[in-house]
């Protein structure tokens, strides 16, 4: 076995094997080159000298690509510093909204709309979940993440939903749940069912997917009997603490890729070996062997339609109102307003980050490592939409 590889390399690597049988979308050919150049002389960047004893290093630039696992540190930590400004004092409950697999056909030809129906859905149960009086009677503050992956990068879509501990009433006051969860799991699935279901509908008998064939006709009859057949799954983990383990909770879950670099052990002949953990054995890691295009065709199911959003807030925090409303909730609960954004410098977030001082030179550790020249971009080969 080689040593522990990343991404990049298994693209490199299974590129041409893939390629030769598939076609690549818009948004995979793009995230394709942006990994496989990532921090490399493809993208260009700058030379640092020490400006004590005039040691050197080449730093090539990122891809800042939402789907490289090597660009979303510091995305997530500026993420969650401005969502850390937008909590609420109260307990906060994660709950995941899943899509049965029968779907997974429709997924793979309509991924942008099935997509946006399961946005849609799951934010209209919690919204009307929070705004009847039996259980809040007000508007609620949450976010959805959408995932696609489990952990052997087959196809599994769900959104995670973060959910404050009560809602704002027409009033101006603050409810908070009245038992010990947010809402009964099995009220919520079978609306959240229906609501999906509904719009599925909707989009069918306006043609929008009139070339699927699991729509029309009596293939519609069996496929929407299949969905109702079972219960679909709402699951509720127990109410997270303060402000501390909320935002350990949107790092964990806001910006993950489908595999990160830390899970590929290697490259085995004509394999790669991931590590995947095993639900079925208390959640031990095992390692996972698959053929390389194989692996690399699972990534791209994970690559999502351009421009497509895969974080959103609603009700309190969405971005029509979300001053006013969060300061109305800020009032009813007696919360001190947040204090104001600090920008964090490079050599703070390295500090913080990666515990080391990014510019001190490495060599004499007592230096300091300044920009002194530019290297311009070197453009390889890189994948289009098809076989080259």
């Amino acid at each position: 076995m080689t040593k522990r590889i990343g991404l990049a390399e298994v693209l490199r690597r299974f590129g041409a094997a893939y390629l030769a049988g598939h076609r690549l979308s818009f948004s995979q050919a793009s995230a394709w080159r942006a990994i496989v150049a990532c921090r490399t002389a493809a993208l260009g960047g700058h030379v640092e000298c020490c400006d004590r004893c005039g040691a050197s290093r080449h730093v090539y630039h990122s891809c800042r690509n939402r789907h490289c696992p090597l660009c979303q540190t510091r995305a997530k930590e500026a993420w969650i510093a401005a969502r850390g400004r937008e909590l609420l004092p109260v307990p906060y409950f994660h709950l995941v909204f899943t899509l049965p697999h029968a779907l997974n056909g429709l997924v793979a030809s309509h991924p942008r709309t099935l997509y946006e129906l399961l946005f849609e859905a799951s934010a209209a149960t919690l919204s009307g979940f929070a705004a009847d009086r039996r259980h809040l009677g007000g508007a609620a503050a949450f976010t959805l993440v959408l995932h696609t992956w489990k952990q052997d990068m087959g196809r599994h879509i769900h959104v995670h939903a973060l959910v404050a501990g009560g809602a704002l009433t027409p009033a101006g006051a603050w409810v908070a749940p009245r038992r010990g969860f947010l809402f009964p799991v099995k009220a919520l699935s079978r609306v959240f069912r229906g609501k999906f279901i509904a719009a599925l509908e909707r989009e069918r008998t306006a043609g929008r997917l009139r070339e699927e064939t699991s729509l029309t006709g009596y293939a519609w009859r069996p496929l929407l009997a299949k969905l109702y057949r079972h219960e679909w799954v709402v699951y509720a983990k127990q109410p997270l603490g303060g402000p501390a383990q909320v935002l350990e909770y949107l790092g964990r879950y806001t910006h993950r890729v489908a595999i990160s670099n830390e899970r590929i052990v290697g490259i085995e002949q004509d394999a790669v070996a991931f590590r995947v953990r095993d639900n079925g054995a208390g959640g031990k890691r095992r390692t996972l062997r698959l053929p390389g295009a194989a692996f690399v065709g699972r990534f791209l199911l994970h690559v999502l339609p351009r421009g497509f959003k895969r974080i959103r807030h609603y009700g309190l925090l969405g971005p029509a109102h979300k001053r006013a409303r969060l300061a109305a909730a800020r009032e009813a609960l007696r919360a001190p307003a947040p204090k104001p954004a600090v920008i964090e410098s490079v050599d703070a977030f390295m500090r913080r980050v990666a515990r080391r001082e990014w510019s001190c030179c490495p060599q004499c550790r007592r230096g300091r490592l300044m920009p002194v020249a530019a290297i311009a971009p070197q453009r390889p080969w890189q994948p289009s939409h098809g076989p080259p």
